[in-house]
């Protein structure tokens, strides 16, 4: 993860067709839909993923299925974009000057939205899921985490959502804030230093800190808890803290470049030879520090996808799979692992790799041919975009390996951060 790139100063063509309270609108509307088609798919597969979060309420009508109900909600919320836009579309005909004026319709959207989530319609769909989405939410902000009988999945799975969203987020205040400034238009070229030149990057870091309080809490509860619930020390906590940890420098270093950048070129006509420092390093030398983390940060989650939350043994060490007997490493492909549920194995490995690549978009900006794509906004338009559809399909198989942990009883130590109970769970002998 990296930054909030520099934008040029004017609007784009991509700004004048979808502002930014558009895009932010529509990647929320489209997490809903998303999460739609995971219920409907983990269905299929026979996942029930109410009994994992904890969520038994049907509240009314036990013949619609969860994933119906979320598409409904989806279909509600989008009827109203679609509205909304195509009357922008009508007013301003892509003239800049119109785009700045009627920043209130994308407001108004956003707003109403908010106002939806949070007031009951029992009349036109079941509001059971979204009280428990906001009171979920409101434990989760602060960090808070359930007990597993209390839906402690459900808690991290919608934490891990919140890092994906971060620059959503980010964007969101940025909205909001050039919205109720002065003389200031929020469909206008994003001012992502309004509200401070720090504002933006404390809301991005944010999801990551809720996390890593989490983890903390986590590795707490398994320290107190009596020798014979066989947890562990609590060692996958601290690991895991420590690659939500990883998010703060490349977020801090970001944020010091960009201040750089903008001060230089405001001021690249006092003196093109003089080298700038901050922090006591010069430019080029905190460009390569950050480098260093946002590799960290990236391969670090990357190895954490895959072998910790899905539980694949692509990164399993050769002794320990030499140890088991040849009869019982047939009984799953290379890199996987024995109990699976998606339909195909090259959907494991398709999924492996798109994840690598996702969590690699910042090399983009070590292209001298690539980097102009990150100064767009349709390019960081684009970013965002990406990246809350790796969430979506990491949801996939996460979801499936913690139904594989409660039902089969494999997988990995038991203080791992998110297995249910293991003194309730018979292991296998995998």
């Amino acid at each position: 993860m990296d930054g909030d790139p520099a934008v040029e100063p004017e609007l784009d063509t991509f700004s004048l067709i979808l502002p930014l309270p558009y895009r932010i609108a529509f990647i929320l509307v489209l997490g809903v839909w998303a999460w739609g088609v995971n219920l409907h798919y983990l269905s299929i597969l026979r996942i029930d993923v109410p009994v994992l979060i904890k969520y038994h309420n049907r509240a009314s009508s036990p013949i619609v299925s969860h994933h119906q109900r979320t598409y409904r909600l989806a279909a509600i919320i989008t009827l109203p974009l679609i509205i909304s836009i195509l009357l922008f579309w009508i007013i301003t005909h892509g003239q800049a000057a119109l785009v700045v004026a009627w920043d209130i319709l994308p407001q108004l959207y956003l707003f109403l939205l908010f106002i939806f989530f949070i007031t009951p319609l029992p009349r036109m769909l079941s509001h059971t899921g979204r009280l428990r989405f906001l009171s979920t939410l409101k434990r989760v902000s602060v960090g808070g985490i359930a007990e597993t009988q209390d839906g402690k999945f459900g808690d991290i799975l919608l934490a891990d959502v919140l890092t994906s969203y971060a620059k959503v987020l980010g964007d969101l205040f940025v909205s909001a804030c050039m919205f109720f400034s002065r003389g200031v238009s929020s469909t206008e070229k994003p001012d992502r230093g309004c509200g401070g030149p720090y504002i933006v990057p404390l809301i991005i870091s944010l999801p990551s800190l809720i996390r890593l309080r989490q983890c903390l809490i986590e590795y707490g509860r398994v320290r107190a808890s009596p020798k014979s619930a066989n947890l562990g020390w609590g060692g996958q906590h601290l690991a895991n803290a420590l690659k939500y940890s990883s998010a703060f420098p490349v977020i801090i270093l970001s944020a010091l470049l960009r201040g750089a950048s903008s001060s230089s070129s405001s001021s690249s006509s006092s003196s093109a030879t003089t080298t700038r420092t901050i922090i006591g390093l010069s430019e080029p030398s905190l460009f390569r520090l950050w480098l260093g983390f946002v590799f960290l940060n990236s391969f670090y989650s990357f190895y954490w996808d895959v072998a910790k939350d899905w539980d694949l043994t692509l990164f399993a060490s050769s002794s320990s799979t030499s140890t088991s007997s040849s009869s019982a490493a047939e009984q799953h492909p290379w890199g996987l692992r024995r109990h699976t549920h998606l339909h195909t194995k090259e959907m494991y490995y398709g999924a492996i790799a798109v994840d690598l690549l996702l969590r690699c978009t910042w090399s983009l900006k070590l292209s001298p041919h690539l980097d102009h794509f990150n100064d767009l906004e349709g390019g960081v338009f684009v970013m965002e975009l990406l990246e809350v559809v790796r969430r979506w399909m990491w949801i996939f198989l996460r979801v499936e390996t913690e139904w594989v942990r409660t039902n089969r009883g494999g997988g990995p130590m038991p203080d791992d951060i998110l297995l249910a109970d293991y003194s309730s769970v018979r292991l296998d002998d995998d």
